[in-house]
């Protein structure tokens, strides 16, 4: 394990060889998160002067008393990136970062590499687990990680590929969502791409979009950062698409690439003209662009934990299960307890800060949408 030492643009150019590489462990996204109090520390593992691992590590003092200089937490978002199937690799990298957490003083590690453990919804007939992902649970319960009380990414996926043709593709879709796209597109909805004097209607809509369906955002400012870091870029990129009827947009998303793979990472709507269906017209032109631009996997970024109707996730998987994907379980978020009883008490705390953070945010959305 060796410090990284070479330039941004080498850094995504390396990761991106590597198995299961991601857009939130690129150097871009890295130096997004060092604006809002997170320090990237990216590190290599090499064999015989070949790079075989990587993780952008991102660590984070906590201003705890007199403790700040020394405590700290660390995190490496869908990382690390590696063949996960290698054994010794695995065991390789797992004995350096716990090290390191160890040596750094930190609380915690958190990780979560999109390592398979299924495919499919639990219980149905589609429904396949995945040998090699469930050897690293086993590793991972083994060597003293655990299991991750804050799973900031979503743990489950919906994938689509791109590989096949736009007609294929459109006959792979359930027959009511294909009919909702044909049905945008006869009632006048229509898709363009979205510019920076945009940002601040997308950010609106997004609070909007919070507000309804009960979730949590940042403030403005992290998202512009975020925008303009990414649509300024032509590798990771993201470009904003915006579903609009008569000129007036009622629907957009955010979608981003890197490495042959896009995501939809931040979506919003409005109640106007929902009966027109602008999102399913949306995620339609979302996977041709995607196509275009090489990528052969679309990650529709998110699925529900547990697949049952009283989960919050159900309405938005279902349509997203429309499009023709396919539900990737993965491991998700594991922590390295390094801080003993630091970690006992962080763990106990974090909910009640994050239940206070999440209601000051939404009540500053309210605030934003109302101004």
């Amino acid at each position: 394990m060796q410090p990284f030492t070479g330039q941004p643009a080498e850094w995504n150019d390396l990761i991106s060889t590597l198995p299961i590489s991601h857009v939130l462990q690129t150097w871009e996204w890295a130096q997004v998160k060092s604006k809002y109090g997170w320090q990237p520390m990216p590190f290599v593992w090499k064999d015989a002067g070949d790079v075989r691992a990587a993780a952008m590590l991102l660590k984070r003092s906590l201003p705890i008393g007199g403790f700040s200089a020394r405590l700290s937490v660390l995190y490496a978002p869908k990382g690390p990136l590696l063949d996960w199937n290698n054994a010794a690799l695995r065991a390789r990298v797992l004995d350096d970062l716990q090290a390191f957490a160890r040596r750094q003083g930190a609380i915690l590690l958190k990780i979560d590499p999109d390592v398979v453990l299924g495919t499919g919804v639990p219980g149905s007939e589609e429904a396949v687990e995945v040998t090699g992902g469930q050897a690293v649970l086993s590793d991972m319960n083994r060597l003293g990680w655990r299991f991750s009380a804050e799973q900031i990414q979503f743990r489950n996926s919906v994938l689509l590929d791109l590989s096949p043709s736009e007609d294929e593709m459109l006959a792979r879709m359930k027959q009511k969502t294909r009919y909702n796209v044909r049905l945008a597109s006869r009632k006048g909805v229509t898709v363009r791409s979205g510019t920076p004097d945009d940002f601040p209607m997308l950010y609106k809509m997004y609070a909007e979009t919070s507000l309804r369906d009960g979730f949590v955002i940042r403030n403005e400012g992290y998202y512009r950062t975020v925008w303009e870091s990414f649509t300024r870029s032509p590798e990771p990129h993201a470009e904003p698409l915006i579903a609009e009827v008569d000129g007036e947009p009622v629907a957009a998303i955010f979608l981003f690439h890197f490495a042959g793979r896009a995501y939809y990472i931040y979506g919003m709507s409005r109640e106007a003209h929902r009966e027109k269906m602008p999102n399913y017209l949306l995620q339609w032109e979302a996977m041709r662009r995607a196509k275009t631009a090489g990528c052969t996997i679309y990650d529709l970024w998110g699925a529900p934990d547990e697949f049952t109707e009283n989960d919050s996730m159900w309405g938005v998987f279902r349509f997203k299960e429309g499009l023709g994907g396919e539900v990737v379980r993965t491991l998700g978020a594991w922590d390295y307890p390094s801080g003993g009883l630091w970690y006992a008490l962080y763990t106990q705390v974090l909910p009640r800060v994050l239940d206070l953070l999440r209601s000051r945010g939404k009540s500053r959305t309210r605030r934003e949408v109302s101004a």
